[in-house]
């Protein structure tokens, strides 16, 4: 039955992505908060239909920490889950991406219209010179940065790889950084179709001042989300009575 309803979710999920594309091509022409206002919509339908669909329903913790205005939320990275259901909650974010996101029509066109940060991993210096320069435009325009430390979709239990470029973003933007830890990756696997029942918790931590030196801020940011996605994901698996992961 789990499979059953994962397989017609995950139709379900890219035909309505595919309206949205579509439905949204005229706020191309609108002021960036009509983009915006669509997306979050979108998200919040899928949340819905992961609720009705799979029996995947959500906590968010923490949601008082976060500091009105600019703000950078480094998240830990489980799955595709938090990629938008983070938008729910956010007032006016920025997502930092890889650049080649930001090349596939339609998405591409809504995301630079949302003016989301884009990043050349291939560049090095010059990419952290230019994702920083753009990042410094919208914490000037009051935006919250979201960056997802490790780069890619790490497997719960899998050893972090956390990129040092959010350390150098950190310095760079002298904004609060407030630490997110998740367990999402327990229902929503990467590489996988499955979408297992369950509560996925993200928890919005203790925010970390500016003004740290680049190695402290690195390695507490990395402590305590570490320290508290193993938590949250020790949970989850209680809660489900086993774990759904992919190495």
């Amino acid at each position: 039955m789990i499979l059953l309803r994962s397989i017609a979710f995950n139709i379900v999920f890219y035909l309505v992505l595919f309206v949205y594309l579509i439905a949204a091509l005229p706020t191309l022409l609108m002021p960036r908060g009509a983009i915006l206002a669509m997306v979050k919509n979108w998200s919040a339908l899928n949340l819905t239909m992961l609720r009705v669909m799979c029996g995947l329903t959500y906590e968010f913790r923490g949601i008082e920490k976060i500091p009105a205005g600019a703000v950078l939320v480094a998240s830990k990275h489980q799955s595709m889950w938090e990629t938008f259901a983070l938008l729910t909650i956010l007032k006016d974010p920025a997502y930092i991406l890889k650049r080649e996101l930001m090349w596939i029509p339609f998405f591409g066109w809504h995301a630079w219209k949302a003016r989301m940060i884009p990043v050349d991993r291939g560049a090095r210096s010059q990419a952290l010179a230019s994702m920083t320069a753009h990042a410094k435009k919208e914490v000037a325009a009051g935006r919250q940065i979201i960056i997802f430390p490790e780069g890619t979709r790490r497997a719960p239990g899998a050893e972090p790889k956390y990129k040092f470029g959010v350390a150098f973003l950190y310095n760079a933007l002298d904004i609060p950084c407030v630490p997110v830890a998740l367990n999402s990756g327990v229902f929503w696997p990467r590489r996988s179709i499955m979408r297992y029942p369950g509560v996925v918790r993200v928890e919005f931590l203790d925010p970390i001042a500016p003004g740290l030196d680049r190695q402290t801020f690195f390695n507490q940011l990395q402590n305590d989300v570490e320290t508290a996605t193993a938590k949250l994901v020790a949970m989850a698996d209680r809660d489900v009575g086993l774990t759904h992961r992919d190495g």
